[in-house]
């Protein structure tokens, strides 16, 4: 799919100011994010605006947040979601790929309601929940994998 005209040129500027920002006003970044599971087994992706591919729902941290605060604050931005218990910490991840600071909090959320499809906005422009074996194309590798870890056991790597 191509770029929105104002995004392609504006993603050059805008990615390369906000990671110097982040990189100096801030000592490390944290992100919470949740592989979220209905009760046919399908999980919740996003698609945003801003970044190209489907990932899990989630996102940075702010000041006086706890990891739990954030995860219920973006998941209810993201996917019009909210918790009907507390989701179970899957992992603690070091995502290089953002910078050498940025740590990610991932966990499982199989208890929650969806009191109606959210609606796409300027941050989200697609949404849905999937069967993990046909996950759309664009899903990011560490969403799979992550995916994969939580619904086949297997070990959880320490590197998003």
């Amino acid at each position: 799919m191509p770029l929105h005209p104002f995004r392609r040129l504006m993603e050059p500027l805008i990615r390369p100011a906000f990671h110097f920002y982040w990189r100096f006003a801030r000592g490390a970044t944290l992100g919470a994010r949740a592989v979220v599971i209905d009760g046919s087994g399908r999980v919740f992706l996003v698609r945003h605006s801003y970044v190209d591919g489907w990932y899990l729902p989630g996102g940075g941290v702010e000041t006086g947040e706890t990891m739990l605060t954030a995860l219920k604050r973006e998941l209810a931005e993201e996917g019009n979601i909210v918790l009907t218990a507390t989701p179970r910490l899957h992992g603690i991840f070091l995502n290089a790929r953002v910078s050498r600071r940025d740590h990610v909090a991932l966990y499982v959320v199989r208890d929650f309601r969806q009191d109606g499809v959210p609606r796409p906005n300027y941050e989200i422009v697609e949404h849905g929940f999937f069967a993990p074996d046909m996950l759309p194309d664009g899903t990011t590798r560490a969403t799979r994998a992550r995916i994969a870890e939580v619904l086949n056991g297997g070990p959880a790597s320490e590197v998003w």
